[in-house]
């Protein structure tokens, strides 16, 4: 069960992990066909439940302009439309818009990096981010960004991987990670450099704590969390100011 939203109380590092943009961004151009169900399978469905919670946290309303980065194929948009509201899906790789827009024409799929997104300030309600924040070059320029683009008062909701809560399921995931995750992402992608990089990123990844305070480093408000799938996963959410 997800525990209840945690106030972000004191800053921490965040561990730091050189990322080549160009490389990363032909990673994900790699296994754009197929990415999406690949998911469903190596989450074991937990992606729906995640997705729902995301939709849940950000509370789109009918006319509301959500900026939904990371977006990939749009899965991760059509909740935010269905519920009324104004969506733009942004990513950075061109390979997961193209099959994005090949399954769902209707959205405006835009190439966008997060650390300059190509998005006039304050044109948003809402800016949504589902296990992408890892990928970016910067972490706190990124959230800088966000904000810039975000209406005052606007909501800041990240889904990312984080740091399980209880030891055993901890290591548990760890082994998961190291010697069933890779592999089999691997065989079933054809790319395993891909999910070496999935595994590593999210090993070096600040835990639920270190992220709230980088978010609030970054000039969001409110920054709280909680944990899904005790804490495999962790949902944060913020507001810009005003």
């Amino acid at each position: 069960m997800s525990r209840p939203l945690i106030s972000a109380a004191e800053p921490a590092t965040r561990a730091h992990e050189d990322k080549a943009p160009h490389e990363v961004v032909a990673m994900f151009d790699d296994i754009a066909d197929g990415y999406d169900r690949l998911n469903d399978v190596l989450s074991v469905g937990q992606d729906r439940l995640w997705r729902r919670a995301v939709l849940k946290a950000v509370r789109p309303r009918a006319g509301e302009q959500i900026l939904d980065l990371a977006a990939g194929t749009g899965t991760s948009s059509v909740p935010f439309v269905r519920a009324g509201a104004r969506v733009v899906p942004a990513d950075f790789s061109l390979g997961m818009l193209q099959a994005g827009k090949a399954l769902r024409p209707r959205l405006p799929f835009t190439a966008g990096d997060a650390v300059r997104l190509p998005f006039a300030a304050a044109s948003f309600d809402a800016v949504a981010i589902s296990f992408g924040l890892r990928n970016v070059v910067d972490l706190g320029a990124a959230l800088r960004e966000m904000l810039r683009v975000t209406r005052p008062g606007g909501r800041l909701v990240v889904c990312e991987f984080s740091t399980v809560s209880w030891a055993p399921l901890r290591r548990a995931y760890e082994i998961y990670l190291e010697r069933v995750l890779t592999p089999l992402a691997g065989t079933l992608s054809g790319n395993t450099g891909a999910y070496d990089y999935l595994a590593e990123s999210i090993k070096a990844w600040p835990d639920q704590r270190a992220l709230a305070a980088q978010i609030s480093a970054a000039g969001w408000t409110d920054v709280a969390w909680r944990n899904l799938s005790q804490g495999i996963v962790a949902l944060h959410r913020a507001r810009a100011p005003g």
